[in-house]
């Protein structure tokens, strides 16, 4: 079951929200408990004081109290997968959310096309990301790595050095070979020597990839569209 939470200090932005979020879990005829926030604070005070745990958060940006930026900021520590989406009415706001790497923004004028779109991409790469793990077996040991917490791959010679949220692992294959192991879109090559998870890029930037965790990968020439399109795919248009 997902966990979403829609925080907005308008009531009737709350009830749209909701009801456009629950409608989206019944065409991907997913489960859902969506839990509705009218005072920012509240939501704060649940994740970081009272260990509540959410996938998904609808944010409003302009709000009085802890506003959506210092929100997200704030609730990072505690919950580093989160998937969030501003609704603001400001555009210039778009710029910080990405730096925050925000899933989407959604402009208010637009709300009834652009939220339907952002809350089904949203579940479906949770769905993605949810229970998949990439095995390692020899003969001495079995290991297996949640995909979702996988950042990149590497060539090590005649390994495959794989870089996760719980250290460095190696296995003797080539990346064509694990590459095809994992068989998940979300992963991409960026080079002849390097696959990197699409759902921890923040930013593509001077020709690298930087991820989550600080990483900054190269990008050839070859793949630097191709990246680019599929990063579109997973975060649809910010702006």
């Amino acid at each position: 079951m997902l966990h979403i939470a829609v925080c907005d200090d308008e009531k009737d932005a709350i009830q749209i929200h909701k009801k456009i979020t629950e409608d989206c879990l019944k065409q991907c005829k997913s489960a859902g408990k969506i839990t509705a926030y009218t005072v920012s604070d509240h939501l704060l005070c649940d994740i970081t004081e009272d260990g509540f745990f959410f996938d998904l958060i609808l944010l409003d940006i302009e709000m009085p109290g802890c506003g959506g930026m210092e929100l997200a900021e704030k609730i990072r520590p505690y919950l580093p997968n989160v998937k969030i989406i501003f609704i603001t009415s400001h555009m210039e706001y778009a710029i910080d959310a990405f730096e925050l790497s925000v899933f989407r923004y959604v402009p208010k004028n637009d709300i009834n096309r652009r939220l339907p779109a952002a809350v089904w991409d949203a579940i479906r790469l949770l769905e993605l990301e949810e229970g998949k793990t990439y095995t390692i077996q020899t003969s001495s040991r079995l290991e297996r790595i949640p995909c979702k917490e996988i950042y990149y791959i590497e060539r090590d010679g005649k390994n495959a050095r794989i870089t996760y949220a719980g250290g460095v692992s190696k296995v003797r294959k080539s990346l064509q070979q694990v590459y095809e192991e994992l068989g998940t879109e979300e992963f991409i090559f960026t080079d002849r020597g390097c696959i990197v998870n699409l759902i921890h890029i923040m930013q593509v930037k001077n020709g690298m990839a930087v991820l989550k965790n600080g990483a900054s990968l190269p990008i050839s020439r070859s793949h630097l569209q191709d990246v680019k399109a599929q990063i579109n795919d997973y975060w649809g248009t910010h702006i």
